[in-house]
Parts: structure tokens; sequence; C-alpha cells
């Protein structure tokens, strides 16, 4: 009696058992477990604790400016990041790669001596504070200030996920439908921004993560009022300083939870928009 013996196709990466164990691994110690960990600490209140610790109006409009704030802060750095990653990888700019430095710049500074340069910049007395002051406009220690300081942390992951496909663009297409008699509005409207719209549902996306967490550049310049420019992660800290470690992970789970709804989202915006091009 023989037995055949059904030979299995060659894996396409050597090893690949191996490396999706270390993978999966290393991606529970530095996402899952502590996420998870996150959750139990929350658990632990019970659940009318728990409402009792993430209740309250002072709550709430930190969370409505902390996600508010990074809406708009995200969409603000989707239109800007646009333009600048338009200039920069379709035009001859002087000095190109000081510019393409600039950019990455809020990646490398601590978040710290960002929120005191724009805390210095938008005070009524500060270089562009005084330009507005005269209009009433209130800039550093009001809730215009927490988008600023989200805006300028944000900006650089727009720009750089929109750049390389811009760059690998078919610039073809784009010719081709000059030579039909599209005007330049058109080919941007009907040609340009839809390949590029996963792209800045993306870079959106990363940018509205980014400013969700930030804390350091915020503080400085939003003044930290309660009840009107504290951010929800300040009063997360607030609490760990009291020791109120449960309450503080309660209201993590509440960023954490509004976090994943939008990024759930925006992800089944962008697939959707995937099947559509099939």
């Amino acid at each position: 009696m023989t037995f055949s013996r059904t030979k299995r196709a060659p894996a396409a990466m050597p090893g690949l058992g191996l490396s999706l164990g270390i993978t999966l691994t290393w991606l529970s110690l530095i996402a899952l477990i502590p996420l998870a960990a996150l959750v139990v600490r929350a658990g632990s209140l019970g659940w009318q604790g728990w409402l009792n610790a993430v209740s309250g109006e002072r709550v709430w409009l930190s969370l409505r400016l902390s996600f508010g704030a990074s809406l708009i802060a995200a969409a603000l750095d989707t239109a800007a990041g646009l333009l600048i990653a338009w200039v920069l990888c379709r035009n001859k700019v002087p000095f190109k790669a000081f510019w393409d430095v600039l950019v990455d710049l809020p990646f490398a500074l601590p978040t710290a001596v960002a929120g005191i340069a724009l805390t210095a910049l938008w005070v009524p007395d500060g270089w562009l504070g005084q330009l507005v002051a005269p209009f009433g406009w209130r800039i550093a220690f009001a809730e215009p200030g927490v988008v600023v300081a989200l805006t300028f942390i944000g900006l650089p992951f727009v720009v750089r996920t929109i750049q390389p496909v811009l760059q690998s663009a078919e610039k073809e297409l784009e010719e081709a439908a000059e030579s039909l008699g599209a005007s330049p509005a058109q080919i941007i409207w009907r040609v340009v921004l839809p390949s590029l719209r996963p792209a800045l549902l993306t870079g959106f996306a990363l940018a509205f993560a980014r400013a969700v967490g930030e804390y350091g550049s915020v503080i400085f310049i939003c003044g930290n009022i309660p009840m009107k420019t504290e951010i929800t992660p300040l009063l997360i800290v607030a609490r760990l300083e009291q020791y109120d470690y449960a309450g503080a992970t309660a209201l993590a789970t509440i960023m954490l939870g509004f976090s994943a709804l939008i990024l759930a989202a925006l992800q089944f915006l962008q697939k959707g928009r995937r099947t559509a091009l099939r």
C-alpha cells in the first residue's frame, strides 16, 4: 500500500512561519498586551465606577476639545500637506533640500520646545499674535492655540504620505487630459485627486492619530484653563499625579475607543474606494 505525498508550494518568503511568529509576538508586546492591560485596569472599577470616572462636564469638555481640535487640525494638515507636496514634487523649488528638512522638523523637534516656540509667537505681543490682536483674535491660551499646535505636529505625516504617490504618478494621464481640452482645474479634480484620495485619507488618519495623543506642545500654548482649554491627556496626567491610576485608565479607554472608531471608519472608506476603482 502506497501513500502519495502532496507537495506544498514553496513559500514566497523563506522562513515565513518563523518570521510571522516573530512579527505577531512583537506586535503583541508593543501594542496588543499594553492595550489589553489598559482595558483590564479600567475594568477593575466596575461598570458604575467606570461611568463615574468618565462622567462630568469637565471630562466631556476636554474630550470635545481634544477630538474636535484634532479633526480640525488633521483637515488643515491635509489641505496644506497636499499643496506643499505638490509644490515640492512638481516644481523646481530653490533650496529644495532646505524645505524638505523644514517639513521634517516637527518629527525631530521635542514637543515641549515646539510648544514654547508657538506660544512665544502667538501671545498678544508675539510676532504673529500682535498681527491678529487688533481684530480681537486670541490664539495663545485659547482653543485656537490647541489647533495651531496640533496642526504643526501633524503636517509632516500628510506631506510624506502624499509625496511618494505624486512622484510615482503617471503624468501621461494628465498630458492626455490636457490634449483633450481639459482645463487645469479639471485635470486636478478628475485626474490627480482621485489617484491621491487613498494617500489623502491615510495622511489624514495619521495626522489625526498623532494629534489626539499630543501633550507636550499643547499644554504650553493652551493655558490649561479648566472647562475651557484643558485637553484629555492633561486630565489623565493630573489623575496619575493624584495616584488615581484606575481613573486615569478609564479616561484612556474613552480616548482609545473614539480613536479606534474614527480610524476604522477611515479604513472602511479607503477599502470602499479601492473596491469602487476595480
